[in-house]
Formats: C-alpha cells, structure tokens, sequence
C-alpha cells in the first residue's frame, strides 16, 4: 500500500465548503450513534512559552480511517527564527483494517474549514427560517470562516459586527463586503451589534468582556466558537437559564465549553442540556420549536470532524488524481 502525500495547496483545490458542510454534518450523526471512537486529545505546553501543540485522534466505523492531527499553535518567533508559520497542521489518515498509513496532508486549513461549517450547520437546524441578520462578535480569520459557511446555507442581507480594534473592524468590513457583497454596519458596541441579531456568532479568544442575557432578543440563534478550554468565556451564563441548549459533544462541553460556567454556577444541570446537535440531526431530539426560542450552540470542536473532512479530501484526491504517492512500508 502506497502512503499519498498532499500539499496546503492542493489541500485548498481539492475541497470547498459545501463539502466540509457535508462531511461535518456526517460527523455529527456519527459520533450521536456511536459510530466514533474518540479519546481526549493530549496537549503538550513547551518550556519558556515557546507554544503548543495538540494531538487530536478519531476513528469512523463507516469509513474505516483512523485519523490524527496535530496543530500547533503560539510559535510566533517561527518566521523570523525557523522559517515557517506560528502555527502548523499535520493530518495522518490511517486504513483501520490494517493501521497502514493511507495519507499526509496538510491540516493547516482543516480546522478553520470545519469549524466555520459546525456554524453553518448549526444553522440549518436550529435558526429561525425567517433569520436574515448576523451579528458577529469578533473579526478574525474564524468570523470570516462562519460567513464563508453560513452564506452557503442561508441568505445573509447584513452583519453587525464587532471587535475592540477599530483597524482589524474596518479591515473585516472591506474584506466581507469584497467577497460576499453583504453590508457590514460597525457597531459602536458589542450590545449595539447583538441587539440587532437573528444570528450572534462569537468567535473571541474567550477573555473579554460577556455577551450579556438581556442584549439578546427572543428568537436568536447563537453560535458559540470562541470557549474551548476550561477558563475562556463569551457569553453571560444567565442566557443558558432559559435557551435551548444544543452541544457538539456533551462530555467536551461540560468540561471546556461555554456550557462550563452555567453549570458551575447552578443555573442549570447537566439534565438542561437539550441534546447533542448529531440528535438534532439525526431526528432523535427536536430542533427549534418556536420562534421566540433562544438556541445556544455550544462548539469545542472535535477529531471526528477532522477525520470526516480529511476523507473527503483524501476521495477527492484519488479520484482526480491528485498528489504524490511514496512508499512508505516495504
């Protein structure tokens, strides 16, 4: 068996987002139907601040592949120093029936991709059919990833958005507004740009000022990026008292999602949480079931996620003949 590897740019032409839609959706349904073995992933924090670097490991019974990335983040002294980018990814695909090494590729991009999709996803199954408004509670590569996904599966007439930096606002302004024709009104304010939304999506570093309860007008979808680790935080834990709570994986969240903090304070229990969104998916637990309902989806982001996109690239590559295949086991 012959190892295929591929590139960060033939990673790029290989997929597109509505096929990271389709493999994080089909990630989803997996691991709500016990289809996914998934461990805790292990983080190594290096000496002197120098950076991490996280190794993350899924297996899909449908599929048959084992994957593993990992990514590397905080290294900023790397151009200069090393030559390379402050933060890297790798992902190894491997064949379960025999543990061969099917496929390295680049997995630089596969995080931001799938991420921006859970958003989207998200979306489809549990925002209002009438939503057309989006606040954006944060301006980086992510906020620009969410919009990426989440146009693709719903009509966007105009953002409000928001960052402590007036320079990275408006650069975010130009950049949306180039891509995707939607008009992006700058908020003065945080409250000033969730007030105005059917769709919040927060996607801070998780360690500023909260999204607070009452900004948030009935019917509101919020798509929550930003907490994936224990301490981070974005929104009010109060909003959990009376939303419908919809997680990625029920274990992650209650341990390093925005989820943490409601239960930690007593405003709910671990029974409040609705469900995980592969139920809603799959049918077994309802969706939105009104208009005036508040849905709150919790994402920590998950191996099975990686493991679904990176077969789809993995496909894609085969069938149209793209990369370079090496021997790897004699």
């Amino acid at each position: 068996m012959k190892t295929l590897l591929l590139t960060k740019d033939e990673v790029r032409r290989l997929v597109e987002m509505p096929d990271v839609i389709g493999a994080v959706e089909d990630a989803y349904k997996a691991f709500s139907s016990d289809q996914v073995i998934q461990p805790d992933y292990i983080g190594i924090q290096l000496p002197f601040h120098r950076g991490e670097i996280d190794f993350k490991l899924g297996y899909y019974k449908a599929n048959e592949v084992i994957s593993m990335k990992a990514h590397s983040g905080g290294f900023t002294n790397n151009p200069a120093e090393h030559g390379v980018p402050n933060s890297m990814g790798t992902i190894l695909l491997f064949d379960a029936k025999s543990c061969a090494l099917m496929c390295i590729m680049d997995g630089s991009l596969i995080t931001g991709l799938r991420t921006g999709a859970s958003g989207a996803v998200s979306v489809k199954a549990l925002a209002r059919k009438n939503a057309r408004t989006v606040a954006s509670i944060g301006t980086g590569n992510q906020a620009r990833m969410q919009i990426r996904a989440i146009s693709k599966v719903m009509k966007i007439d105009e953002i409000h958005a928001f960052s402590r930096t007036a320079e990275t606002l408006s650069k975010y302004k130009s950049d949306i507004e180039s891509e995707f024709g939607i008009p992006v009104i700058l908020a003065g304010s945080k409250r000033q740009a969730v007030e105005r939304a059917d769709i919040l999506i927060t996607t801070t570093r998780g360690k500023g000022d909260l999204v607070e309860a009452d900004w948030v007008k009935p019917g509101t979808h919020i798509v929550a990026i930003g907490t994936d680790a224990r301490g981070k935080q974005e929104l009010d834990p109060e909003l959990f008292r009376h939303a419908k709570i919809i997680v990625d994986s029920i274990p992650q969240c209650i341990e390093k999602g925005e989820t943490q903090h409601p239960l930690a304070m007593n405003i709910i229990a671990k029974d409040d949480i609705h469900g995980e969104i592969g139920e809603v998916l799959l049918g077994t637990k309802p969706g939105r079931e009104s208009d005036d309902e508040i849905t709150i989806f919790d994402s920590t982001g998950m191996a099975i996620q990686d493991n679904t996109t990176a077969h789809k690239i993995y496909s894609n590559a085969i069938a149209r003949n793209v990369g370079t295949f090496f021997q790897f086991f004699e």
